[in-house]
């Protein structure tokens, strides 16, 4: 199997975690902890596992010049992602906030050309509009947008979040191909932890740690582990092989395994709509990870 494939593979059980994720995570907010506060619980429990990560990674020395940048992933790839995702969710509806999430390819897309001058091919601009018409059937169909507190504000940190993920993976791109995940991303999360705790603290200090339930500690190790662990660190190992358009992509596929996973435990059902959703997210998806033997990642 070769590694692009592999990393595919590991970008769609990203999505697959992501998409599970608004689902373990909704039961924990607002009621035991609030989004800040949630957002420093995460940022300290990877920093901590990928500090031990170090252990069994390669020895490899970071040089100086190169933690601006890697600060610059913080920024945008920990602290202003997940700070404005968690707080503009709590302002708008989750289907508007779904629908607006779903414009990162295109950032990407656009901000690739501009920061990076990654040729904008034709088949990957199709595939994403294909992609994006998919996922904005299958999140809108039969579905209201309920009244929402500020929600144009709400709409805005979400856009935001999805910009700020998109210049997350261009500017982490230079420090993949340079050094192994295991030796840069325990200093993404050290920074990026020091830009949230002064938004997390007050709601992390205001925790009642013992009227929280088991079934919800076991939500919140979900959340640490797999949706901020794993799934960053497979999205890195995956840009390795991927270029940022191309991973970003993936992102098409968490609100179709959201709806599985809700068809499989009986709480929506299969209908026509989400077959022909998921065939055009699909299509969508192919096109852009499709390549020719003899083309660039």
């Amino acid at each position: 199997m070769s590694k692009r494939t592999l990393a595919i593979i590991g970008a769609t059980f990203v999505a697959l975690i992501y998409g599970t994720n608004f689902t373990v995570a909704k039961d924990v907010m607002p009621t035991y902890v609030q989004p800040f506060g949630f957002i420093l619980i995460r940022a300290l429990g990877a920093c901590f596992l990928f500090w031990l990560l170090t252990f069994f990674g390669p020895k490899e020395k970071i040089d100086l010049k190169d933690f601006p940048r890697i600060m610059a992933a913080a920024l945008f790839g920990v602290a202003i992602n997940q700070l404005a995702f968690f707080k503009g969710l709590s302002y708008t509806s989750p289907i508007s906030a779904s629908v607006i999430m779903v414009t990162t390819p295109i950032l990407v897309l656009i901000l690739s050309a501009i920061l990076i001058k990654e040729k904008i091919e034709l088949k990957k601009v199709i595939g994403i509009i294909i992609g994006l018409s998919g996922t904005s059937i299958l999140i809108l169909y039969g579905k209201d947008i309920q009244n929402s507190p500020n929600a144009s504000f709400g709409n805005f940190l979400v856009f935001v979040n999805a910009s700020s993920y998109g210049i997350y993976l261009i500017v982490v791109k230079k420090l993949i191909l340079k050094y192994h995940p295991f030796t840069f991303v325990k200093w993404i999360y050290t920074f990026g932890l020091l830009f949230v705790i002064p938004f997390g603290y007050n709601e992390f200090t205001e925790i009642n740690w013992q009227t929280i339930p088991t079934s919800i500690y076991f939500n919140i190790g979900f959340v640490v582990l797999f949706t901020t662990f794993f799934a960053y660190l497979i999205n890195l190992m995956a840009l390795k092989e991927l270029k940022p358009t191309t991973l970003s992509i993936f992102i098409y596929l968490q609100p179709l395994f959201a709806s599985i996973i809700a068809i499989s435990l009986q709480k929506d059902k299969l209908t026509f709509i989400k077959i022909i959703s998921a065939i055009l997210i699909f299509v969508g998806v192919f096109l852009v990870t499709h390549k020719k033997v003899t083309s660039d990642k």
